[in-house]
């Protein structure tokens, strides 16, 4: 199938470039003649393993960006809109996506034959068919459903495993205003025979994907809490958890058996494991949406506004397991600013709320991230020491606050010598066995 993606940022990009690996013709569009120079000579604008390797496999094959959308929109038989939705003071911002459609609907008008053109950005429910529809519909001068098709096609992808994420999708969500629509979007997944593929309506697909980040998000919250109290009354959390996802009907027994023979718990249950907050570009931004969306319709969602009030909270239990314990102005190294391991994003970093923090407290902050430490500067300015190099940001540390669960950080113990810092682990991510002086959320202060 021949398709165009609009927008090259991490669901553009990544949807493109793994559609293309698959066999479909794909160009993305993108304004920013720059970036789209950046993409044709194999250069990835953004941090994510595995897609610098499939764009050079597929550019000129299969693959092409361009600055030309209605070139684009004319040679393909669909049209993926992904750009960005950010959250504004109420309610997500449509403008990137009130372009996008109004640009889309006027190649449209001088295009011969059906098209279909699907939502990918993260969108309440409605949006496609009250708010891109009639756009589309206004500047093509043609009826949805006679003349071309709409649908919403939301991704569920994690960044920094973005690309096999797509590769191995667990669900595929097909929303169409008609079977005809339908038809097409289902075709663009052939090459993904053994996954569910849901056909829905527009507002079904629109809903489905912010349940799904919402579930996740409420679950980490109700970790989160729970981490905290089991502290308090002595116990660990991670105990209190493995003991909690054995149950059969959250982790299902799976076909594949470790060699021993004990059931494999599915990656997601270490994932909703306690920690100082979940962040990013979609859990915070999606829960605070989905409640504005709730709210404009009259509807009062109490578990979603307590799982973004304790996700508000969650940095400070960090900040405050250290305060209590080391006295400003102690040098303190804060490992990780990256919102999660495998990505240079900070948007919503827990890290964003830490720092500031420390240094408002009087401390002298230390800052390292593998990839994330221009960004870290953005953010933090002169307030911090930037250090590139683990080993040296850890040296001659009074405390040492663990944020993003990089994997070279499993290698702290090993590295600190006869130093003993306190540690404190904002994601249970290190043995505390393995240390002298451990805190960790959900770790009791006077473990059995």
């Amino acid at each position: 199938m021949k398709l165009s993606v609009i927008g090259t940022g991490y669901v553009g990009l990544v949807s493109g470039v793994c559609l293309a690996h698959v066999g479909h013709e794909v160009q993305c569009v993108d304004i920013d003649a720059d970036k789209v120079d950046r993409i044709n000579l194999g250069n990835c604008p953004i941090h994510e393993d595995g897609l610098p390797k499939l764009l050079t496999g597929v550019l000129d094959l299969r693959f092409n960006a361009t600055t030309d959308l209605t070139a684009a929109v004319h040679s393909t038989d669909l049209t993926l809109i992904a750009v960005g939705t950010p959250f504004g003071e109420e309610r997500i911002d449509l403008a990137q996506i009130e372009s996008a459609a109004r640009a889309v609907g006027e190649a449209l008008a001088t295009k011969d034959g059906y098209h279909v053109v699907a939502v990918k950005s993260t969108v309440v429910p409605g949006t496609t068919e009250t708010v891109v529809l009639p756009i589309l519909e206004e500047a093509s001068g043609k009826k949805a459903g006679a003349d071309f098709g709409v649908g919403m096609n939301p991704e569920f992808l994690r960044e920094g495993v973005a690309v096999p994420d797509f590769l191995n999708p667990d669900r595929i969500v097909v929303g169409g205003i008609d079977e005809r629509t339908r038809d097409v979007m289902a075709e663009l997944y052939k090459p993904f025979p053994q996954t569910d593929l849901i056909r829905t309506t527009p507002s079904t697909a629109e809903m489905i994907k912010y349940t799904a980040n919402s579930l996740l998000a409420t679950l980490i919250s109700f970790s989160n809490e729970i981490g905290n109290m089991s502290a308090a009354v002595g116990v660990d959390v991670t105990d209190v958890l493995a003991g909690v996802h054995l149950d059969h009907r959250f982790a299902p027994i799976l076909e594949h058996r470790a060699e021993k023979g004990e059931r494999i718990r599915p990656a997601m249950l270490t994932y909703l494991g306690a920690g100082c907050g979940f962040g990013g570009s979609c859990f915070p931004k999606d829960v605070k949406a989905l409640a504005a969306h709730a709210k404009a319709h009259g509807v009062d969602v109490p578990v979603l506004r307590g799982a973004l009030e304790v996700n508000e909270h969650q940095p400070e239990e960090l900040v405050k397991l250290v305060a209590d314990r080391v006295d400003a102005p102690a040098r303190i190294t804060v490992l990780g600013v990256a919102f999660k391991p495998g990505t240079d994003d900070v948007r919503e970093s827990p890290t964003l709320r830490i720092v500031p923090r420390l240094v408002e407290l009087g401390y002298d902050v230390t800052v390292h991230d593998p990839i994330a430490l221009d960004e870290a500067e953005e953010q933090f300015g002169d307030t911090v020491t930037y250090v590139e190099e683990f080993v040296d940001a850890i040296k001659g540390a009074d405390a040492i606050v663990l944020v993003t669960s990089w994997p070279e950080y499993r290698l702290l113990a090993e590295e600190l010598d006869d130093a003993t810092p306190l540690v404190a682990d904002g994601r249970r991510f290190l043995d505390p066995d393995d240390y002298a002086n451990y805190v960790g959320i959900g770790y009791p202060a006077d473990p059995a």
